[in-house]
């Protein structure tokens, strides 16, 4: 199966379009400004969508960002409004408030910084009347590469069910400079790339999703596991409901 990403470009124009026109009628998309290629599909197909002039985005390094030049770069020539937030001060106060005899895991700290860029995203998005743009795709979200009530979540979500190779496509057709485009992702967190994280290419991913084709056992076997562990972070939470049994006449 193979997407033809012109189209894909107008239906999601309309649909942006169509989601500010039921859900938040003269709003701004508020999106958080990393660099790479997500946040730079998502503002500027956003851009597309609604005006230069109805896109506020978010630079959120956390103390010293060895790559914000890139995130300068895209908000420069989509010239759109920006704000810098260092998340770092917030972030090392939370961790010195928790009590010494938490045990924090690695993990945890990893964690963290997404979620309070997320929180700063919200803050930011109800000052200027936004709202807020998650910038996760298919690829990503098919083995849970993200994080919880961090960059897993937002008002609306352009991306999700684009693959990284889709994504992009539709960069090079927004017109978006090659190095956010093709910058190798990154979670910015763990010096690591995307892909040394997780063990397999996206390339691999993305034809595995598309086609059900992966010849490599042992990475069709991570994929698989991956992406049953990680299914709980793309359903509503969970929530009891009362059954009939329970009620008694009054």
């Amino acid at each position: 199966m193979k997407l033809d990403i012109s189209k894909v470009k107008e239906e999601l124009v309309f649909w942006i379009r169509r989601f500010f026109e039921e859900n938040g009628k003269g709003c701004k998309a508020v999106v958080g400004i990393s660099g790479g290629k997500d946040s730079s599909v998502t503002a500027a197909i956003c851009v597309e969508a609604l005006g230069r002039e109805n896109v506020v985005g978010v630079l959120m390094p956390c103390g010293e960002q060895s790559d914000i030049d890139a995130a300068y770069m895209l908000v420069n020539h989509l010239g759109i409004e920006h704000y810098v937030v260092n998340i770092g001060n917030a972030v090392e106060a939370l961790k010195a408030a928790v009590p010494e005899e938490v045990k924090v895991t690695k993990q945890a700290s990893v964690n963290l910084s997404p979620r309070i860029r997320m929180s700063t995203l919200y803050y930011v998005s109800q000052c200027v009347n936004g709202r807020v743009v998650n910038t996760c795709n298919l690829s990503e979200d098919w083995v849970g590469y993200s994080t919880r009530y961090g960059d897993s979540v937002g008002d609306f979500s352009p991306l999700s069910n684009l693959t990284v190779s889709e994504v992009r496509e539709l960069g090079t057709l927004l017109g978006l400079p090659k190095e956010l485009v093709f910058k190798a992702p990154s979670d910015g967190l763990t010096g690591k790339t995307d892909e040394d994280n997780l063990g397999f290419t996206y390339e691999t991913l993305d034809r595995y999703i598309r086609t059900g084709v992966c010849e490599n056992s042992a990475d069709r076997e991570r994929i698989d596991m991956l992406h049953a562990k990680n299914l709980f972070k793309l359903e509503l939470m969970p929530s009891y409901k009362p059954t009939e049994n329970t009620y008694i006449t009054v």
